[in-house]
């Protein structure tokens, strides 16, 4: 059984919290001085903002420490309209060039019951593409009847209550559910080294939507918060099925 906070799972919450550094959300904002946002990220980069709006519009904002202050200030100005804030904040996170992103944020305690199809490799295997080795750790990988690399699913390790889930396949492989079975199977096995499961697209992106929803990944009306240099923007918000 999974316990709750409210209406949402522990783990949930737990995750958040420490991700962005605060909790509960607020209306326009909960913004946290947060040391994650001034260290280097799953990925080696530094990462200024890390938010999630809730489906009532409440967030949850955290960014570095020294620029607290700043953030406050420009919440204030903007009052209780959230997209104002939204706009002031790369300037006030002295990051003017930059773009705050909005995506789909969806999590899962209930996988769907898909059959697995991948098995766990380590990321700096020879047989891993080039997008997947960044992750480290293991992925887990479909191959082909050749052996050679066809799908997989990479782990993007948050904290150590939240992992979040990033799937990819090779276009002559896709249409066979490849991508969904793997995301179910490791969004599986988190859960079962007590760890939630999340996952983030473009909500453009609608095969990456239908890849989240076959796997058990609804879509409950949150949103995550990014901030990117548009040069970095296509590599921090795909979402590949």
């Amino acid at each position: 059984m999974t316990t709750t906070v409210g209406a949402l799972p522990e783990i949930l919450v737990a995750h958040l919290t420490s991700w962005t550094g605060g909790w509960p959300p607020a209306i326009p904002a909960t913004i946290t001085g947060n040391p994650r946002n001034a260290q280097p990220g799953w990925d080696g980069r530094i990462h200024p903002l890390t938010g999630v709006i809730d489906p009532a519009g409440r967030a949850l904002i955290g960014v570095p420490p020294e620029r607290e202050a700043a953030v406050r200030d420009a919440a204030a100005g903007a009052g209780s309209d959230l997209d104002a804030l939204l706009t002031a904040l790369p300037a006030a996170l002295d990051r003017p060039d930059h773009v705050v992103y909005a995506g789909t944020f969806r999590w899962t305690t209930t996988p769907a019951p898909l059959a697995d199809v991948g098995e766990w490799i380590e990321a700096n295997d020879p047989v891993v593409p080039d997008w997947l080795r960044p992750f480290g750790g293991r992925v887990l990988i479909v191959r082909d009847a050749a052996g050679s690399y066809v799908a997989g699913v990479g782990i993007k390790r948050h904290d150590g209550n939240g992992h979040e889930l990033s799937v990819g396949t090779e276009p002559a492989a896709r249409g066979r559910g490849l991508a969904r079975r793997l995301v179910a199977q490791a969004a599986r096995a988190l859960l079962d080294d007590g760890i939630v499961a999340t996952y983030l697209h473009d909500p453009a992106n609608v095969a990456s939507a239908r890849v989240a929803e076959a796997a058990g990944f609804p879509d409950l009306g949150w949103r995550v918060l990014g901030m990117f240099a548009p040069a970095e923007f296509d590599d921090n918000t795909v979402g590949e099925a």
